[in-house]
Formats: structure tokens, sequence, C-alpha cells
């Protein structure tokens, strides 16, 4: 097993090495890491582990500061920036839509110390202060935060959703896993509930890494397999299952897939035929599961 693990660790460096930063067109910047509320996109900082950390900030038209607003947080591939997935996944159409807080932050060298790599940032410390400084100051809702991401930043959702158990009511994982050395404890679980919306490509060199992560949460949660679900397009499957702590688990696979983003137009990773928005279905997923008591 652990062999496996030692295996499956290096595969998913190198594929979140073969990920796609791709510089996109930089968001208009607010003043430093203190710009007051307000629609729009903002630069920002935030000081955390001694380190200086940027992210932007997406706060749609409809945005009042006296109204709780559920936030997304989206982690980028390694090597990545938050410009770059905030092109490709399209999330700030979403949050225009529902009005949602969307924010996008930089990993450290490109990437998240997330399950098998990258650097030595405390990354789980930065997101819980990322999202303690969104409640406090922009007025985020604190039973309305998620958290997704692709490939080394799909590692790092689940990093968060078991470390900072409590924090996040729902992580959307694409073509990222859990998996590696730190999931080998039968209790490296979350201790609160946190639902988890996945994608895996069938053509993804690290699809049975992926499939077998899943199959270990759903065991360590004592999840239940639901009535088998339409995937949305033909060849897709979908998979549902209720867990004990009363957390759901959802997993797309789709066979003609790759390592990508289904339904993303633009960006090395996306698949803009993959038959499915990963995307709208994340969003879908989240709105349904508020953070549980």
């Amino acid at each position: 097993m652990r062999r496996l693990l030692a295996v499956a660790a290096a595969g998913l460096a190198l594929a979140g090495a073969a990920c796609d930063g791709g510089a996109a067109t930089p968001a208009p910047s607010a003043a430093g890491g203190a710009a007051e509320p307000g629609p729009g996109d903002h630069r920002l900082t935030l000081p955390h582990g001694g380190r200086e950390r940027t992210y932007l900030l997406h706060a749609p038209p409809t945005y009042d500061r006296a109204t709780p607003t559920a936030l997304v947080i989206a982690l980028h591939p390694y090597p990545g920036s938050g410009a770059a997935i905030r092109e490709m996944a399209g999330l700030d159409a979403v949050a225009d839509r529902e009005d949602v807080l969307v924010a996008y932050p930089d990993g450290t060298g490109g990437g998240f110390n997330a399950l098998i790599c990258c650097g030595d940032a405390d990354d789980v410390g930065f997101l819980t202060a990322l999202t303690e400084h969104l409640v406090r100051t922009w007025g985020a809702d604190p039973d309305r935060v998620y958290l997704t991401g692709i490939s080394n930043g799909g590692d790092m959702s689940f990093r968060a959703a078991v470390e900072a158990s409590g924090v996040f009511a729902a992580i959307g994982a694409v073509s990222g896993g859990y998996g590696g050395p730190r999931t080998e404890a039968d209790d490296y679980v979350p201790t609160r509930p946190v639902s988890v919306i996945t994608f895996i490509g069938g053509q993804d060199r690290y699809a049975d890494v992926f499939r077998e992560g899943m199959r270990t949460w759903q065991r360590r949660l004592g999840c239940r397999p639901a009535p088998a679900a339409p995937g949305g397009a033909p060849g897709v499957t979908r998979t549902d299952a209720r867990c004990a702590d009363g957390s759901d688990v959802t997993v797309y696979t789709l066979p003609e897939m790759g390592h990508a983003w289904p339904g993303a137009a633009t960006g090395q990773l996306a698949d803009p035929d993959a038959g499915v928005s990963a995307t709208d279905l994340i969003w879908d997923f989240f709105a349904a599961h508020p953070r549980r008591p």
C-alpha cells in the first residue's frame, strides 16, 4: 500500500508539473490590501506566515456589504496563478448571476502545499485566514464558504477540507484527488461535515488514483450509495452517496476526458467538449450544501 501511494504521489506531482499556469489578463487593481468593499474586480494582499499573499477578488454588481454573501475560493493548478483559473473556470459569470463573491488566491512559487506538492507554505492556515478576513471585512456568509480547484488546487481542496474542518461547507475537486502519504491514516478525514463534488477524466493518467481516493474517503466516512443518477451527457456517469456525518459525495466520471476542467473554453486544461460544465455543476452543488451544524 505504501509503495502504491508513493508511486501515486510521484505521479500526481508530475501531473501538477505538467499543468498550465497560463498567463491570463490581469484583473483591474484596487489599492493594496485595504480596498473598500464594493462591486468589481480587486487585486488584494493578505499578510500570512511572514509572506504577503496575493489574491484576486470578484464582487458581483449587486454586491452589498450589509447582506451576507456566499463565497467561493478557487485554487489554480501547478504552475499557475489566480488570474489563470479565473479566466479558465468562468466563475465570475456565476458570481454575477447568483450574487456570489469569488476569490482567486495565488500559491507561492506557482503552487499550493497540498497533499503531494508543492512548497512549504502554510496554505491551510492561509485559506483559513483568507476566509476569516472575507467574512469579517467583506460580509461573506460563514455558512456558505466553498473551495474548488483543479489538479494541485483540487488536491489542496481535499487537504483544507480535512485540516480546516468547519471552515468550508463543501469542496469541488476537478482532476485532483485525495491521496499521498498524508492520507494514509484512517483518521485523516474531516471532523465536521464537508460535502464533495469531483470530476475524474477516464483518460487522465491518474484516474485510478483519484477513483481509489474517493473510495477511501467514502469508506472512512461511512458513505452509502444513493440511487443512480444520469450523468448529463452520453457516456458520462454520476454516482452519489450520503455519508454518516450527513455530508454528500458526488463523483462525475468522464470517459473521454483527460486532465482537464470540463466545459471550460480557454486555458491549456480546458475541455470545452467534455459534455458537462464543471463550473455550473459545482455551483449547483455548493448552493445545495450550506455548512451543516
